[in-house]
């Protein structure tokens, strides 16, 4: 028997859908790992079709592509190491995730994943049947287990391989994003490892998708738990990992170990990844955004630039009577700052028009809110019609703890076609801004520096929508608010637990209103990447119409 065994890994990412253009990423690894004296080359799970397709895998149309394309790609990679890829497999009337293992020309081996994950991003159960527990395959004279991503998060599947003969277990996965996962990970794997004593090597794929961003970060465990290979997060990479036979059976040879960066870095980087791969998926090139002088606009322009180039992001101000000169002059100064356009469009007389349309309409009454609405949807008017006249796709910029109370105009300012800091609280952007000012990475296309001026950090925020507004007359600071937030939204708790926090109850119990009466608007918002736990849309499902409130 060989003593030796290499395995390409095509840390890579793939677009829900194209499936001729997945099948040509994975033919490409292939090549490679043939040159390089490959056994064996594999890509993630559900790679032909890209993932999470959701219900795309449930079209008839789609899925029979997905298959043909795995045919035609084990046809053509017949002279050479064996390639596993993942995607649909529909049999006896049954739908399910496998894994394809392509020898001699031929699909020779299938895994169907047993354990369908049915929490936050994912809904498996409602499209996939679960596949039986099953026994490793054959490649050369290696016998591999593979639990499919969820698999290896449970004891049973991996603990069958190894009673059934699997020597080592490859780990094909499409595991997204969120802060603190790759612990979460390396826990899970290392418990499989102990347990059957056998190497373990999980590949993930890296890339955005809608609101998942997948951060790769791939790796190699030995017996024991010890950390052989680590490849690098968010990079999409070809390597090859090998492993050495000896008495105690497969262990993986050493080799690189990539450092992973801090949560505030991997956090940028999920913006920057989310967006750039938003837009090359979706077909657009260029970004326009509204450009207040305030700090999530500057945040949001700074992330653009860095994803897309300063020649490709157009920031427009579109002031009133109410935004200050420190304003103009803050918006000018950090477009300058990241090299982007700057537009100036003045909205008195278009606001001025307006006013004077509804005037019959509103005598008698007074000005309330309603007259500070009509900017910010004048602006989103103006905006979308840049939008559409230039190909540009309109950014929108309201973070987590504003998109939580409802705290943006729908039809206004949240008018857009993605928002990058969505899942990212008021507290946290400020302290982002700080990072990105003292931090410039290679996968960054802006400037090295001072990209967001200090005032823009320390001025206290304001829409600027009448006069001497400031957020704090009707939200709490936002310290106070977002420690909330994160109670009420990210763990779900009781005004009784806000209380035993330190808070105020009816402090707690506003939030907790405004909360539930913003669904409505977070329901037609902007997707934006995913970087917690409890990231509105598919980790937090709420109805519209609800009455409950924790008295």
């Amino acid at each position: 028997m060989s003593d030796k065994f290499r395995i390409t890994l095509g840390q890579l990412n793939p677009t829900v859908g194209d499936i001729n253009g997945n099948a040509a990423l994975a033919r490409d690894a292939w090549i490679t790992g043939k040159a390089a004296g490959a056994d064996m080359v594999a890509l993630p799970e559900m790679f032909i079709t890209g993932y999470n397709a959701q219900d795309l895998v449930m079209k008839p149309a789609f899925r029979e592509a997905a298959v043909a394309a795995v045919q035609a790609l084990a046809v053509e990679c017949a002279d050479g190491p064996a390639l596993a890829i993942g995607g649909p497999w529909f049999e006896d009337g049954r739908l399910f995730n496998a894994y394809f293992i392509c020898r001699g020309g031929k699909i020779a081996s299938k895994v169907l994943k047993h354990h369908l994950p049915n929490e936050t991003v994912f809904d498996e159960v409602r499209i996939f049947d679960s596949g039986p527990l099953g026994g490793p395959y054959s490649v050369g004279n290696t016998r591999i287990g593979s639990p499919i991503c969820e698999d290896a998060w449970h004891e049973d599947v991996a603990e069958t391989l190894a009673e059934t003969g699997a020597e080592f277990l490859l780990v094909p996965n499409g595991s997204p994003y969120y802060r603190g996962k790759f612990d979460t990970r390396m826990t899970h794997m290392v418990s499989r490892v102990i347990e059957t004593g056998l190497p373990l090597i999980y590949l993930n794929m890296v890339g955005g998708q809608d609101d998942q961003v997948f951060d790769g970060a791939s790796f190699a465990l030995n017996p024991g738990g010890a950390l052989a290979v680590q490849l690098p997060a968010f990079d999409a990479v070809v390597t090859h990992v090998d492993l050495a036979r000896g008495p105690d059976g497969w262990r993986v040879v050493e080799g690189d170990k990539a450092r992973h960066a801090d949560e505030w870095e991997q956090d940028y980087r999920v913006m920057v990844q989310g967006l750039r791969d938003y837009m090359r998926k979706t077909g657009f090139k260029k970004v326009l955004l509204g450009m207040s002088g305030g700090i999530d606009s500057a945040i949001v322009a700074t992330i653009a630039v860095d994803a897309l180039g300063a020649q490709n992001v157009r920031c427009v101000m579109l002031p009133s009577e109410y935004t200050s000169q420190g304003s103009l002059e803050d918006a000018k100064a950090c477009a300058n700052a990241i090299g982007a356009s700057y537009d100036f469009v003045p909205i008195a007389q278009g606001r001025a028009a307006i006013t004077d349309t509804l005037a019959p309409l509103f005598e008698g009454t007074q000005p309330d809110l309603t007259e500070e609405n009509i900017q910010s949807r004048l602006r989103g008017l103006l905006l979308m019609a840049l939008s559409n006249k230039f190909g540009e796709m309109l950014l929108t910029t309201g973070n987590k703890s504003e998109v939580a109370v409802g705290y943006a105009t729908i039809y206004g300012d949240m008018a857009g076609g993605y928002n990058p800091i969505k899942d990212m609280y008021k507290t946290r952007v400020f302290e982002t801004c700080r990072w990105r000012n003292a931090n410039r990475r290679d996968w960054m296309m802006g400037p090295t520096g001072e990209v967001i001026p200090d005032r823009i950090i320390t001025k206290p925020p304001s829409a600027e929508l009448r006069d001497d507004q400031k957020d704090s007359d009707s939200l709490p600071d936002y310290p106070e608010l977002d420690a909330l937030l994160e109670l009420l939204v990210d763990k779900d708790a009781a005004i009784a637990d806000c209380v035993a926090a330190g808070f105020d109850a009816d402090t707690a119990r506003k939030v907790e209103h405004l909360i539930y009466i913003s669904e409505y608007k977070r329901f037609q918002s902007a997707p934006g990447p995913r970087l917690t736990q409890r990231a509105f849309w598919l980790d937090r499902r709420y109805p519209i119409a609800n009455r409950w409130r924790d008295r």
